[in-house]
């Protein structure tokens, strides 16, 4: 198969689909590799690094999509780039539908196979392909919360750690999965005063059980978060649901009740966000106030650290993209559950019932 990874080109977004010892991998294996010239610089990989381990170099992003039978890349293909994917081509990456109709209606219209590595789900229901990246933004959201509770950036100036004699700052993280753990894990190691909310009193006994002793745990429903959020000087927004819209859990209303400068990370922003003044934002201005609230909803958070991230999901990427390229799409689907369940796009037809029901479209099982 030919594989083509272009550069991202969406806002400071610095990480890449493809490391070069995926592209050896793959050139090992008999396929030919093609990546745009200047792919790897934002995640300090030069285009020598990829040439030695195989592929070959294009000067354009449309010469790679025009050569390559399947696309790698780390975001969703940006307007500019539906028109370089054509029918049938495999474009392999983050795709996040349900936050975005109009990309929805692109892919569509394109009649590409879109595999989302959002929602490839394993045999344990886990999601091989999102944790790094939620391990990145988990870890992410506290530093960048932490530096925007700053007083020069509008925050309450607040040190999140505190210091002998003045109690630590507060931070609340709604949602106990993988960005959840994490945020918890870097905010108890700062030393500020953590708790961490969920629906599943089972994650909840686990939480406890692997935290440290100033994380409290809580049972997560609508009179418990706007009680914590009042008190907080850090909210932070971990809520997944597996390629559906986030719900909407901290309501405009709320934010009257909380701190003049406290701040909002929304992680969920890639999936539409769970707090109701939610909107994307870019690393160029990463920032909005709303009643007083420093809201922080970069939807590619894990691009600002582009080598760190860029080599943890290729970890997890490259062996999927390799069965892929062996099989074609039908065969390694039937092969592995992951690929299969990542299927949310395919010929025209959405295939992810999440997806449909976002948008009230029509949803047409994977087995038709």
């Amino acid at each position: 198969m030919k594989v083509g990874v272009p550069r991202e080109i969406k806002n400071h977004e610095y990480r890449v689909g493809m490391v070069p010892a995926g592209v050896h991998a793959l050139t090992q294996a008999g396929h030919q590799v093609f990546v745009e010239v200047g792919a790897g610089l934002g995640s300090g990989i030069l285009d020598e690094d990829f040439e030695q381990a195989g592929a070959k170099l294009l000067a354009s992003a449309k010469e790679v999509f025009d050569a390559a039978d399947m696309i790698v890349k780390v975001k969703e293909p940006q307007p500019a780039e539906f028109a370089l994917i054509r029918k049938d081509q495999i474009v392999y990456t983050y795709f996040h539908f349900a936050a975005s109709r109009e990309l929805t209606e692109g892919m569509l219209k394109t009649g590409a196979v879109c595999v989302a590595y959002e929602t490839m789900e394993d045999k344990r229901g886990t999601l091989p392909l999102l944790t790094p990246m939620s391990e990145v933004a988990g870890r992410m959201s506290v530093q960048e919360g932490a530096k925007y509770l700053e007083r020069p950036t509008e925050g309450r100036g607040i040190l999140l750690g505190g210091v002998p004699g003045v109690e630590p700052g507060k931070v609340v993280i709604i949602g106990g999965g993988v960005v959840g753990t994490n945020a918890a894990k870097m905010a108890a190691g700062i030393g500020a005063r953590v708790t961490i909310l969920d629906v599943s009193l089972d994650r909840l006994r686990y939480l406890d059980d692997v935290l440290p002793a100033n994380v409290v745990e809580m049972y997560s429903n609508a009179y418990n978060i706007r009680a914590e959020i009042r008190e907080a000087d850090l909210v932070i927004g971990a809520v997944l649901i597996p390629g559906a819209k986030a719900p909407s859990l901290i309501r405009r209303e709320d934010l009257a009740t909380m701190k003049q400068g406290a701040v909002i990370v929304d992680v969920a922003v890639d999936q539409g966000g769970c707090v109701e003044t939610t909107k994307a934002t870019t690393h160029s201005n990463p920032t909005y106030i709303v009643d007083g609230v420093v809201h922080y909803c970069v939807a590619n958070m894990p691009g600002a650290v582009g080598r760190t991230s860029t080599f943890a999901l290729t970890n997890a990427t490259a062996r999927f993209a390799l069965e892929i390229a062996k099989h074609g799409w039908k065969d390694a689907a039937k092969k592995w559950g992951e690929i299969r369940t990542g299927l949310n796009v395919v010929g025209g037809k959405i295939t992810y019932q999440a997806v449909a029901e976002a948008f009230g479209m029509e949803y047409a099982p994977l087995s038709l």
